[in-house]
């Protein structure tokens, strides 16, 4: 016989509020920059007082949907939910559980490599063309560094062509953090990020091939090999461990 708790808990007034702006938000009816009516206002609405409407602000705040304003007339301004917003919090929750840099390159390698095999599997000319014509743009530029984020790029475009928009969210906080390793690395051996750029580009421009011929294993399995080929990189010789080891004190990131 299954029990019941004894006491089923009530959200809190603030709790509320902050709902039902947050509804509003999510559901397009308020808009990036929007600013909310002034405090006087929104009391009025919800029929709350100014410390509940104030807690429902923090509340909203914490989750980075909007930003606050202080001042005698203050007033909180929306921000759309982004995939960095979450991206961010995945990365902390990471360094707190001192995941490696080899847990996320697993888990990186798992989600690009079953979007490299689906692409492969469709083999869509659009897809081939902005594949390739990201890679022609990578090739293209001289600065050691931006050459590096287009790179990093067509990771990202990889997953993004796919069109599932969980996996997406769910890259992009891996994704953050391989670009974060890549840079701390390419800082510590220059010689080193220049034969790995070459090596990326290679690898890039091959994948885009054996998903143009449809050759489905060819792709997978060159896929698998770069991502372990980059792991080896980012972690040898100096590099970041674990992920709390990129965000180190005084690093430009944070």
């Amino acid at each position: 016989m299954s029990t019941l708790p004894d006491r089923v808990r009530v959200p809190k007034t603030a709790e509320l509020v902050a709902t039902r702006i947050r509804q509003r938000i999510v559901t397009g009816e308020l808009g990036e920059g929007d600013a909310l009516p002034q405090e006087a206002a929104l009391m009025e609405l919800f029929g709350v007082s100014r410390p509940t409407l104030r807690e429902a602000f923090r509340v909203l705040e914490n989750e980075g949907l909007i930003r606050v304003r202080r001042g005698s007339r203050g007033t909180a301004v929306v921000q759309l939910p982004t995939d960095q917003v979450v991206a961010r919090y995945a990365g902390l929750v990471l360094e707190h559980q001192r995941a490696t840099i080899r847990d996320v390159s697993a888990i990186r390698s798992l989600l690009e490599s079953a979007c490299v095999e689906l692409l492969a599997t469709r083999s869509e000319p659009s897809t081939v063309a902005a594949l390739r014509e990201a890679v022609e743009h990578a090739a293209q530029l001289t600065d050691g560094d931006e050459q590096l984020a287009a790179q990093n790029a067509f990771h990202s475009l990889v997953v993004r062509l796919l069109g599932n928009q969980t996996v997406v969210l769910l890259h992009n906080a891996v994704q953050l953090i391989a670009t974060e390793a890549t840079n701390r690395r390419a800082s510590i051996l220059r010689t080193d990020a220049d034969t790995a750029r070459h090596a990326g580009a290679q690898a890039h421009r091959r994948v885009v091939d054996l998903i143009e011929a449809g050759d489905v294993p060819g792709a997978l399995a060159l896929w698998r090999r770069h991502i372990d080929q980059t792991t080896e990189y980012l972690v040898g010789e100096g590099g970041p461990q674990l992920v709390l080891d990129l965000w180190e004190p005084g690093s430009p990131s944070r």
